[in-house]
């Protein structure tokens, strides 16, 4: 008979037969239920030519075994670990309670020995630049970084509270203004937002800060790391990675995180589009354009993939989607009655494309175009032009508007600084102010951000005014920060790169549950060990702390 033994390095045939095995040996093999844990002695030997397996790396040898000793008797498994081809996984949220028997699984345990090596890889890298690794608290003060701060209770301060660090942003400040010059942590990250795929309330961060750097600094080494980590896995990765303005890339893609491996820009067809008289667009005034894009080939989408394309837009806001298809001299689609070859020749639509187009401000447009974009891609699935597409988007406003009362609001976090040559703009108009902020973009994906940060605790201060922040409020929040800038700062920024994401990413995984080993649902539940849960009444008392029913 035949057993399959696997550890962290794979998987080896173990056959015990007559010939070297004795008796009661083979006995006791036919008793071994899957997933025991067994220590076998034995000698390796080749397999006959006719029973090697080409799919199994110790596929031309086996090992006869001389001793198998049970060491970690097992009931029957509450999942499968081991899958036959085309057999399903259990539903996620079974193998999230059985995720010991799921991290079993030679696909898991592949992705978490890859995330060692790139840890260990980004450490190496920066190192090399100099930098120290240097580790901050987890316990600390509530900071404005975008989320909600998980809080935690101090017994001994009864009614104060610590939060657990967004990021270790100030920290990393504080160390280059007390001259560590180059710092960088493997920082463990707590949020407690919405989850998607790709968030987690927990994660890692590769977080770096060097003093003494402009942008093209911070870029260089964030670049260094990445290329290393890509390198880890396999993969030529060529530098510098191509850079895009903010208003580049919402102007052309629809979104500060483009995917630039395939085309299907975004263009302003305002001009060529108006004086054709198309119904549709006549609201195309005041601030309004008509945007669109000119998809090559598009010709292969059905009238029900454009009707669906005309949902996904109105979904995301816009007030619909025009169309014209032009075939031969043929011309079809919403509007296409209103357009000749010319005109549709005018804004790039040949033989065999399709113009998509919708009317509305920049803040409607874009992100419905992203998304119709994006949607042509997956349905079209045209080959990408390259397999790893990076590049950075800088020059990212300062401001944006609360799109409740309109005021400014930060657009990352507010110590981020103002660009030189829009300082002038702060107090006239803050709104037109870009920042030194910068992200890197992998595939449509953002692997992290960073920015030059503000050391002038005059600037700081009226960051904050702009923020709706009292000088009150500011001395009671962010003094500590106030008082160490004014000790003598040097000009210093630095970036996080999303480090669960980035190993997504690598390994081509669906979600960063898949590259982590004990990951949270999306409702934020662990279900292995089932947290969160109630707290008892004495510990609560211990913290005074009372809870309150959701319904009161």
């Amino acid at each position: 008979m035949f057993l399959d033994l696997r550890d962290r390095d794979g998987l080896v045939q173990v056959a015990v037969g007559p010939g070297w095995a004795s008796p009661d040996l083979v006995t006791r093999a036919q008793t071994v239920g899957p997933e025991t844990v067994l220590l076998v002695e034995g000698e390796v030997v080749a397999r006959p030519p006719a029973m090697r397996n080409a799919e199994l790396a110790t596929g031309d040898v086996e090992v006869h075994a001389t001793s198998l000793r049970v060491v970690g008797p097992a009931e029957t498994p509450a999942i499968p670990v081991a899958r036959g081809k085309g057999e399903e996984l259990a539903a996620e949220e079974l193998r999230l309670k059985y995720r010991h028997l799921d991290l079993r699984r030679p696909e898991l345990q592949a992705n978490l020995i890859l995330r060692h090596r790139l840890l260990q890889r980004a450490r190496r890298a920066l190192s090399e630049l100099d930098f120290l690794e240097i580790e901050t608290p987890n316990l600390t003060k509530p900071t404005p970084e975008g989320a909600r701060d998980y809080l935690v209770p101090s017994r001994v301060h009864p009614g104060e509270f610590y939060a657990l660090p967004q990021s270790p942003q100030i920290y990393k400040q504080l160390l280059m203004v007390s001259g560590f010059d180059r710092y960088f942590q493997i920082a463990r990250c707590f949020r407690d937002e919405d989850l998607r795929y790709d968030r987690q309330p927990e994660f890692s961060q590769i977080d770096i800060e060097a003093s003494f750097v402009g942008q093209e600094d911070v870029l260089g080494f964030v670049e260094t790391v990445l290329v290393a980590l890509w390198d880890e896995a396999g993969h030529t990765i060529a530098r510098p990675f191509p850079r895009l303005t903010w208003r580049e890339a919402m102007e052309r893609y629809g979104t500060d995180k483009p995917d630039l491996r395939f085309d299907f820009p975004i263009t302003d067809w305002t001009a060529q589009v108006q004086p054709l008289g198309v119904p549709f667009f006549q609201g195309a005034t005041n601030g309004s354009r008509v945007r669109g894009i000119a998809v090559r080939g598009g010709g292969t989408l059905s009238r029900k993939d454009v009707d669906q394309l005309a949902e996904t837009a109105k979904t995301h806001g816009a007030p619909g989607l025009a169309w014209v298809k032009r075939q031969g001299e043929q011309l079809s689609g919403s509007v296409g009655k209103h357009f000749n070859a010319a005109a549709l020749g005018q804004i790039g639509v040949g033989d065999g494309d399709v113009a998509l187009m919708t009317v509305g401000p920049d803040r409607v447009t874009s992100p419905a175009l992203d998304k119709v974009r994006r949607e042509v891609i997956r349905r079209l699935a045209p080959q990408p032009k390259l397999a790893h597409a990076f590049c950075w988007v800088v020059d990212f406003p300062l401001f944006e508007p609360d799109p409740e009362t309109g005021k400014p609001v930060f657009a990352h976090h507010p110590f981020t600084s103002p660009h030189p040559e829009d300082l002038g703009k702060l107090d006239s108009d803050p709104f037109a102010c870009r920042a030194l902020h910068y992200d890197a973009v992998y595939n449509g994906n953002e692997l992290g951000s960073g920015s030059i940060r503000i050391t002038d605790p005059a600037i700081q201060r009226k960051v904050f005014a702009h923020l709706g922040l009292s000088p009150a409020d500011i001395d009671a929040r962010f003094g500590f920060l106030l008082t160490a800038l004014a000790a003598g700062a040097p000009p210093h920024g630095g970036f996080a790169v999303g480090f669960d994401r980035t190993v997504m990413l690598i390994v081509g995984a669906a979600s960063m549950r898949d590259v982590i080993a004990f990951p949270k649902t999306t409702a934020a539940r662990a279900l292995f060990e089932g947290a969160p849960a109630p707290a008892r009444p004495e510990d609560l008392a211990a913290l005074h702390i009372k809870a309150v029913p959701p319904h009161e």
